[in-house]
């Protein structure tokens, strides 16, 4: 589920394309502030997350700041969990409900952290409070939708939670009102979004072209496997490389 099958970049984009042009926009964002050019300096400090301004009536930026990142680091970082924990849930959710689910709880994660934290000089940018939501739905789903999460996904999904929640408290320059309550929107949202997902499966078994364009699955996929044989080893390494590089990403993310 969280492991990239893909054969490539074009085939990434033609599968996910609301993942794809969220990166995309992060990318832009990232060259827009990096570049020494007074126009795009202008713009990038239009998107930021201040305080200040939304206290001065400018409500665009409980929206922009989830495409604006602070370096090349935060937007790498946010834009890799992206790739890890977007494609399934857009393939489930389709593509309204996907951006719908993410933009929401980043909007509403944004939001509460203005009244939580109502300080003029506060400022923020990052995609953190929305990747979190995607994390909301998906423990929404290991609590009450096991029927479109199977068990191996489910623990990943349960020990990244911990991770980042164990981080969030311990790593200075966090904005942790974002993480949680993006988290906690995105759990509230899920029950919404998700009426009629589809349960998850590999794009290899997405479709098989005949003349009736049904949708086949693959019958092993759901198999409870009783012990690790020489398939399944790669997975459980699989896991540890995933639960290690979110360790880094979120140790770095602001």
């Amino acid at each position: 589920m969280f492991i990239r099958n893909e054969k490539s970049v074009k085939e990434f984009i033609q599968y996910y394309p609301v993942v794809s042009i969220i990166i995309m926009i992060h990318i832009l964002t990232w060259i827009i502030d990096v570049v020494p050019i007074p126009l795009f300096e202008q713009l990038y400090n239009l998107g930021v997350g201040r305080h200040y301004e939304i206290h001065n009536g400018e409500y665009w930026r409980f929206i922009t700041p989830i495409f604006l990142h602070g370096d090349l680091i935060h937007m790498l970082f946010n834009s890799f969990s992206l790739i890890l924990f977007g494609p399934a849930l857009e393939q489930m959710l389709g593509k309204g409900k996907f951006l719908l689910a993410y933009l929401g709880a980043g909007v509403l994660a944004n939001i509460a952290t203005f009244f939580l934290n109502p300080s003029f000089n506060f400022q923020h940018v990052g995609a953190s409070g929305a990747i979190f939501g995607l994390f909301g739905i998906y423990v929404f789903m290991v609590v009450f939708r096991k029927n479109l999460i199977d068990s191996q996904n489910a623990q990943i999904v349960t020990v990244i939670f911990v991770i980042g929640i164990i981080m969030t408290f311990i790593r200075p320059g966090i904005n942790a009102y974002a993480h949680v309550l993006g988290f906690a929107a995105g759990f509230i949202i899920a029950p919404f979004v998700l009426k009629g997902a589809r349960s998850y499966y590999p794009w290899q078994y997405r479709r098989t072209y005949d003349d009736d364009e049904e949708i086949r699955f693959n019958p092993n996929r759901w198999k409870k496997k009783r012990r690790f044989s020489g398939k399944n080893k790669p997975n459980l390494l699989w896991i540890i490389i995933i639960a290690l590089v979110i360790l880094g990403l979120l140790s770095q993310i602001l």
